[in-house]
């Protein structure tokens, strides 16, 4: 049988030391992982003692990033008054705020080579003289 983690036990680990995460209704302990994670251990502290499905969700995770939750799995959700979980996705100001910046992150991911590369043609344009 699963274990029923609650919203007191959900906030108790919600720091770098001890930081269990809500995602579709079940609960991960993600301790060791998030030194490891790609975007950062502020991205999932950010998302700390609330339902984090819609930030983990519009990040478009990977199947191996999926398929690593397995082996963190703590056990389900007892849905409370004081957190409910929406479904599919929960809302939360701080996963905007995670989207927001992963959004201009990505922006500036293509805007910054397209400039470099317009930059370059223009160089070439101007240096090259008459042929």
């Amino acid at each position: 049988m699963a274990k029923l983690v609650t919203y007191a036990e959900l906030k108790e680990h919600s720091n770098k030391n001890s930081l269990y995460i809500l995602l579709h209704e079940k609960v991960y302990d993600v301790t060791k992982f998030i030194d490891e994670h790609p975007g950062g251990d502020e991205v999932i502290l950010a998302e700390a003692s609330r339902d984090a499905t819609e930030a983990f969700e519009d990040v478009g995770h990977s199947d191996e990033a999926r398929a690593l939750l397995k082996d963190m799995l703590v056990g389900d959700f007892e849905k409370t008054d004081e957190l409910k979980t929406k479904g599919p996705y929960s809302s939360s100001g701080s996963s905007h705020a995670v989207n927001t910046a992963v959004q201009q992150g990505s922006n500036a991911m293509y805007f910054v080579p397209l400039a470099m590369l317009g930059a370059y043609f223009a160089w070439r344009y101007y240096t090259s003289g008459s042929i």
